[in-house]
């Protein structure tokens, strides 16, 4: 792994950016205090909003943190289909007595602008979702001391974000919680993703550029199978949505280790792009009728999500998850990474005697 990565975190652990309100300050700084890299979140949220909270997490902490952005999205939903789901989608409109929201409320997330104020008070690390962005986007980051990296699904992807001038690529294996982060979004991919694992050696293989491995890690023999792999670090998303510190919804939270929801499944149910959750009543209704057209379905499904949240019904809220949920532990994000990291050693060892990652 680059030393120039490593050399910002003690352990090879990074947090996730967790857009929708999971990746809060408090949780990022508790993951760098304790060793590991946190992230913010920028998805989502307006160039102020994110600043303000790059302010805040300063104020928390001194040690190296991350920003991500999501890529602006071409345009490419067929307007009959998002109306076709619009309607599909009256009755839980009526149930929650809210109003559906716009689809038409903006495809870009304010990428210059976030771009812009990463550029004028540099953060030291800056990663990219939904795509890559132009090589000169990575020189005026580099110029200003910041390290890069781009979230890829298959080799190929890869191949894109070393040839654009990344200094690491994300590896995110079809496990992980959340959307999935495809340079485009295709649906005859869907259902077509590769395990972590064999990505991270297919990927291994086709860059020559450090690799950070994320998709349904939960503890530290994980970890080190995936470095065993080839990567140089682990981002780890679904472990730290039961943290303490974490800006999850409270049922959210619990609904992670709930008998209740036992599986996870790809959808784009909540967003017209796939990402996988826990299955509810409204991945099971409406999944099958979801269009592909991000980020529309997510501004038609924003004021749903939120009256569920507030009436406190997870049947109506996206929880997003990956596949290893059921081993969430709710602890401090701090004494979390002080486990894995713990977790890692000891797999190490078992390794290098000849046995096995517990």
């Amino acid at each position: 792994m680059s030393s120039a990565l490593t050399d910002l975190f003690p352990h090879p652990i990074v947090q996730a950016p967790m857009a929708g309100g999971v990746s809060v300050p408090q949780l990022a700084a508790a993951v760098c205090e304790a060793g590991g890299l946190g992230f913010l979140a920028a998805g989502y949220k307006t160039a102020d909003g994110m600043y303000q909270e790059i302010k805040q997490l300063r104020g928390l902490t001194s040690r190296p943190f991350g920003v991500n952005l999501f890529m602006p999205q071409p345009e490419h939903a067929e307007s009959g289909a998002v109306d076709l789901y619009a309607h599909q989608l009256a009755g839980e409109a009526a149930w929650y007595e809210t109003e559906l929201g716009d689809p038409d409320s903006g495809r870009d997330d304010g990428y210059d602008a976030k771009l812009a104020v990463l550029l004028d008070d540099p953060v030291p690390v800056v990663s990219f979702h939904f795509g890559v962005p132009p090589r000169e986007v990575f020189d005026k980051l580099h110029r200003v001391g910041t390290f890069t990296l781009v979230t890829a699904t298959t080799a190929e992807e890869a191949r894109a974000v070393e040839r654009a001038g990344a200094d690491a690529v994300i590896a995110q294996g079809v496990e992980a919680g959340g959307h999935q982060g495809t340079h485009r979004d295709l649906p005859e991919n869907d259902g077509a993703g590769i395990g972590l694992l064999s990505l991270v050696a297919q990927v291994r293989e086709a860059v020559r550029i450090p690799v950070v491995a994320a998709g349904g890690i939960m503890c530290g023999g994980q970890i080190a199978a995936a470095l065993a792999a080839g990567a140089g670090a682990a981002q780890l998303g679904t472990a730290f949505v039961a943290a303490h510190e974490s800006g999850a919804h409270p049922l959210h939270k619990r609904a992670l280790t709930d008998p209740l929801f036992p599986r996870t499944e790809l959808t784009r149910a909540f967003t017209g792009r796939p990402a996988r959750a826990l299955v509810n009543r409204f991945l099971r209704e409406h999944g099958r009728y979801a269009p592909a057209a991000y980020p529309e379905v997510n501004h038609l499904t924003a004021p749903l999500r939120k009256a569920a949240a507030k009436a406190e019904d997870a049947q109506g809220m996206a929880m997003w998850a990956g596949q290893g949920h059921r081993m969430a532990r709710e602890l401090p994000a701090g004494r979390l990474v002080e486990v894995l990291a713990a977790e890692l050693a000891e797999a190490r060892t078992a390794l290098s005697a000849g046995g096995g990652p517990r």
